[in-house]
């Protein structure tokens, strides 16, 4: 494989096929952006003798605390049954965090396999179901079937929805590989897409439960854009985030559903004090999960940017 090369002063990804690696160069990118939102986090904190509000600086510290969980057990038409789980966040008119887009964005900012790596410039990259690959890759990611709905909306404006602004989503496969950059994957583009929200600010995608690879909680990365036209390029991006799940959901999928044992380890070695990403807050981030491991997962999202 070429010698890592950078583009536009920005770090190259690590081995495609080393996530350990991988997971090193994303905690250098962002340990900068963690110790500026630290600081803000300070501020906040003094605002309160000072009478200066801060509006969603930071994520909110721990969600345990606005989470809320339960199960029960359905019967299905066929003689197995299945369990639904259901965890609701609560979520405010702020700012969502803003996280590093990863080792593996493949929206044109750094290179995979000696070339730029842009699934932005892909032809059919704009689409809601992205289970598989597009243009001349022809693969399928296998997986628990999971449809995730986001809502943009205006914290600037009352938290009024952004109608005709683009997200760009992607994720690992269930057994931790990113398409473009992981050994195996290098020639597919799938678990990547671009949707244009309504006229209520929401968008979805159809894809799959993301697995858990070493050292990162379970996650998904996505880029706002205002439209999309301006979709073609990192550099046209007004926000980069990550979206959080519930912990105990994620283990009853790891555990039930085949295809995800490597993510049961990976999973327990992880915690979200201990993920570089998620430590100093993810409340914002963490979506609305429900369902169950025989029919797949339902998520939902508000996600507050400032324009």
């Amino acid at each position: 494989m070429p010698s890592p090369l950078r583009l536009g002063g920005r770090p190259q990804a690590p081995a495609p096929h080393d996530h350990d690696q991988g997971l090193q160069h994303d905690l250098q990118a962002i340990e900068a952006q963690r110790s500026r939102r630290q600081a803000v986090l300070w501020l906040g904190a003094l605002a309160g003798y000072g009478a200066l509000p801060l509006v969603g600086c930071g994520g909110g510290g721990d969600a345990g605390s606005s989470t809320s969980n339960s199960s029960s057990t359905v019967s299905s038409d066929s003689t197995s049954t299945s369990t639904t789980t259901t965890n609701t966040s609560t979520s405010s008119c702020s700012v969502i965090n803003e996280e590093t887009a990863g080792p593996y964005p493949g929206d044109g900012s750094n290179t995979a396999n000696g070339s730029v790596a842009n699934a932005l410039a892909l032809s059919g990259i704009v689409r809601s179901d992205i289970r598989s690959s597009v243009g001349s890759a022809s693969g399928t990611a296998a997986g628990l079937p999971l449809t995730i709905t986001l809502k943009l909306v205006n914290v600037n404006n009352s938290c009024a929805s952004l109608a005709g602004y683009a997200v760009y989503l992607w994720h690992c496969t269930r057994d931790g590989k990113y398409s473009l950059y992981s050994s195996g994957v290098t020639g597919e583009n799938y678990l990547r897409g671009v949707q244009e929200t309504d006229s209520n600010g929401e968008l979805s995608f159809t894809t799959i439960f993301p697995g858990c690879y070493s050292g990162r909680m379970p996650h998904m990365h996505f880029e706002v854009y205002r439209s999309l036209t301006t979709a073609t390029s990192y550099s046209n991006k007004l926000k980069t985030s990550q979206i959080a799940f519930d912990r105990s959901i994620c283990s009853e999928v790891y555990s039930s559903v085949s295809g995800y044992s490597a993510s049961v380890s990976n999973l327990a070695a992880i915690t979200f004090a201990t993920d570089n990403v998620f430590s100093d807050g993810y409340t914002l981030e963490l979506a609305s999960l429900s369902g169950n491991t025989t029919d797949g997962y339902t998520a939902t999202l508000t996600v507050g940017i400032s324009v």
